[in-house]
């Protein structure tokens, strides 16, 4: 449900309406498990799926730079003031997660939050995440996923549908953390809870996954 993160012939809904709508959706509310995530950050930081920039705010002073990727222009005008706020400097350098501008092993850090759920081929994103990070390098993550609950997932499933073609391509029913591991990550540290809201929207993986 985060930032439209893939190429795709974005209309006006997809490029203006819809990341001005997840701004307010996931704002200030979310800055705890921000807070979190983005805790341990340093050096050059990859994000995949900057959105409109609330991860700026909470990045630690030793992150040197921010190299952004997301295709949803407007998210650069909303997030001007807080790039300006935080100071840290910002590197736009692509639209697709699925296919990075990166050299290998050349970022320390990747950070997604509310992005996993939107991209098409996941699996071809993550595994870019893993070439570009450094021998070592760390995957900073907080998404929603898929319910461990049955009834609730089994909702996701039927929902899922309708859901992607209001919300950017988001699905409610990906299993982030068997999506990570398969992509050549090892988990390092992994938390599932419910957020604000019911089941089906609100259950959150979080956590940090190593590359191997």
């Amino acid at each position: 449900m985060g930032s439209v993160t893939y190429v795709v012939r974005m209309g006006f809904y997809a490029d203006q309406v819809l990341p001005r709508v997840i701004d307010v959706a996931l704002g200030s509310r979310t800055d705890p498990i921000r807070a979190r995530v983005t805790a341990d950050l340093s050096g050059d930081v990859l994000e995949v799926g900057f959105g409109s920039g609330r991860n700026v705010q909470h990045l630690p002073s030793a992150v040197n730079r921010l190299i952004a990727v997301d295709p949803a222009t407007v998210g650069r005008r909303l997030a001007a003031r807080r790039i300006a706020a935080r100071g840290v400097p910002v590197e736009f350098v692509g639209l697709d997660g699925q296919s990075l501008p990166l050299d290998d092993s050349s970022v320390d850090h990747v950070l997604v939050t509310w992005t996993l759920c939107t991209i098409p081929d996941v699996d071809r994103a993550l595994r870019e995440m893993r070439r570009v990070l450094r021998p070592g390098g760390a995957l900073h993550f907080v998404e929603h996923g898929k319910s461990p609950i049955p009834a609730s997932a089994r909702r996701q499933d039927r929902i899922t549908p309708v859901w992607r073609r209001v919300m950017g391509g988001c699905h409610l029913n990906r299993n982030i953390p068997d999506l990570i591991e398969s992509a050549g990550f090892d988990m390092q540290r992994l938390d599932s809870f419910r957020d604000n809201g019911p089941e089906f929207v609100a259950r959150l993986y979080e956590g940090v996954a190593i590359s191997r």
